[in-house]
């Protein structure tokens, strides 16, 4: 087999949607004929830990991993965080308020550490590397960010050993919802957008999830952005027949909700729906399963959803197929940013491949709800839509009452199963040599 070289922050034990995406094409690239190497951290800062994902690394994979130098030791100190105690992804605070402190630790982190707070790990990894790939050559490098100081350890050993490199964006660099809350210096700010261009037009080949995301990445200095989007990985014939139904009229959301993704038009009509329907408060159970900020947890005690809310910080990979099987619907909450165009969380696909339907809180225009109706899996309703929201619960809700709440049809999903998907980027590898050798 070819090699291929992946440097990724996340990786087993990492839980959390960032790790999936390389976790899983790793597990299918060497049916299309590439071994992946994996470089990855040793003991790093991961927001969550799932150690039930090591059973998808399969034996084709060599994982090389390196100490990580992060600031988050002295971070916690200052915040007086408990040192066992994680970095909550995505900037969600468990604080009602930021204070003088908080605001600090972000400037800091903006301002002092560019791209990313793992820039640390950038020229240490390029002189291990350059040594490993002089015994142990490869044929291709992809690199995946966010964090994006990875591609910067793999640009550095394009420029020094002119091995293909391909850039894979699983998120926006400077059109990630949270940059503008880094409290940037107009030097910092420089800086983020010119080590972007840098990447975006030194790489051979651009890869990201969406089609947003694709036309801003060549606005900003590449030309040619390939769409593979991420994927589900299990067999719906053969995994989800034991698994009943919940008697109650369940709303599940499974992963982060960032401030950002709070929805509080979604409380409010869900509270409305309580006093107009007889019986909803008694049937109604909302799962919010991972992690939630503060604002998430205050709108559903302002709009009377605590005794009907279930906060679940966290459950293994191996148990999200029987919650999401197990729900009458599936809430997808996209960021209320300027790019929520572009945003398609991992989740999406999976939601899915479990044929249960899907609420969509996001742009009706957006590649979320473009991938929603083309599997013709749910609806997408746009944020602050109160009255369309409650339109379409209460359809949701007969449909419960009379028990014709079924499962989807799935048409269109084998498209983005993760083999196929793997399949589809081990040709973008092949070509990305191909061209170079041509150069």
């Amino acid at each position: 087999m070819k090699r291929v070289l992946i440097i990724t922050y996340y990786w087993p034990p990492s839980g959390g949607s960032g790790v999936q995406r390389w976790l899983k094409m790793s597990k299918y690239l060497p049916e299309n004929g590439w071994q992946p190497v994996i470089y990855t951290t040793k003991d790093a800062e991961y927001p969550i830990v799932d150690p039930s994902l090591e059973k998808d690394v399969v034996p084709e994979v060599e994982v090389i991993r390196r100490p990580i130098i992060e600031p988050y030791t002295l971070y916690k100190k200052f915040l007086g965080i408990k040192k066992e105690d994680t970095i909550k992804a995505g900037f969600a605070s468990e604080m009602k308020k930021s204070g003088w402190k908080e605001n600090l630790s972000v400037w800091i982190r903006g301002n002092c550490f560019i791209p990313d707070a793992r820039c640390w790990w950038v020229k240490p990894s390029v002189k291990y590397l350059k040594n490993y790939l002089k015994e142990h050559p490869v044929d291709a490098i992809i690199s995946t960010g966010p964090p994006h100081s990875m591609h910067l350890i793999a640009m550095k050993l394009k420029e020094d050993l002119g091995i293909p490199w391909i850039a894979d964006f699983r998120d926006p660099w400077t059109e990630i919802d949270f940059y503008d809350e880094l409290h940037l210096t107009p030097w910092a700010d420089r800086k983020q957008h010119k080590l972007e261009y840098e990447v975006l037009t030194k790489a051979d080949k651009i890869v990201t999830i969406g089609w947003e995301c694709a036309k801003g990445l060549g606005k900003l200095g590449n030309r040619n952005v390939r769409v593979i989007p991420n994927g589900y990985d299990w067999d719906w014939e053969t995994q989800v027949q034991d698994i009943a139904l919940s008697e109650k009229f369940t709303i599940t959301h499974l992963g982060v909700i960032t401030p950002s993704r709070n929805a509080p038009t979604l409380w409010k009509a869900l509270q409305e729906l309580k006093t107009e329907i007889e019986e909803f408060d008694k049937n109604l159970t909302i799962n919010l399963i991972g992690q939630v900020d503060q604002s998430v947890v205050g709108d559903i005690r302002k709009f009377d959803l605590t005794n009907n809310t279930q906060f679940i910080p966290h459950v293994p990979h191996d148990e999200v197929l029987r919650w999401q099987q197990s729900s009458q619907v599936l809430l997808l909450l996209v960021n209320n940013s300027p790019n929520a165009k572009g945003i398609i969380t991992g989740k999406l696909f999976e939601y899915i491949a479990s044929g249960r339907p899907i609420l969509c809180i996001g742009p009706k225009d957006g590649d979320a709800a473009r991938i929603i109706d083309k599997a013709k899996a749910g609806t997408t309703v746009d944020f602050e839509n109160k009255e369309t929201m409650k339109e379409v619960l209460r359809g949701l809700y007969q449909r419960y009452l009379t028990k014709e709440l079924t499962n989807n049809s799935l048409t269109n999903v084998q498209q983005y199963s993760r083999r196929a998907l793997a399949e589809e980027y081990a040709k973008i590898i092949h070509r990305t040599i191909e061209e170079g050798a041509l150069k």
